[in-house]
């Protein structure tokens, strides 16, 4: 799953969630080890992903079905979790998350910071997030766009 901060990602993956898949979220992940604000620190950032790789790899060994609510935002992260995946002769979906710019601002800037899908941002950063998310495109390999 993919799209910039607000678009609707984790409601969309806690309903994949409800229909029987697992779902790794990063931001929840850091709210559990009870880190509160975003953007992570670079240390910080490194041990969630790798515990949530290792988390992924163990349930695709129990042939579960897992929806990652990352945001994905830079083609680079994608193909990075892509080659994750290669040697289990498994292809992702990318499901990705759309809604214009000023509904994910305004969806950020109401969030109360009350638990791990609630990350407040501050203006700026929420609008870099948009402004640098790069779209999938089709010769990522499946892509499933979903208006939120």
């Amino acid at each position: 799953m993919c799209g910039p901060a607000g678009s609707g990602k984790s409601t969309t993956a806690r309903r994949l969630e409800a229909d029987g898949m697992v779902r790794l979220s990063f931001d929840q992940e850091a709210w559990d080890r009870g880190i509160r604000h975003m953007p992570l620190l670079e240390d910080a950032h490194r041990d969630v992903e790798d515990h949530l790789r290792r988390r992924l790899l163990d349930l695709i060994g129990e042939e579960r079905d897992v929806v990652l609510d990352f945001s994905f935002w830079s083609r680079a992260m994608r193909d990075d979790w892509r080659r994750l995946l290669e040697p289990y002769g498994i292809v992702p979906e990318t499901i990705y998350i759309w809604a214009d710019r000023a509904t994910c601002l305004e969806r950020v800037a109401a969030r109360t910071h009350a638990h791990g899908d609630d990350f407040a941002l501050n203006a700026d950063t929420a609008a870099a997030y948009f402004d640098h998310f790069e779209p999938p495109t089709s010769d990522e390999g499946p892509v499933k766009m979903v208006v939120s």
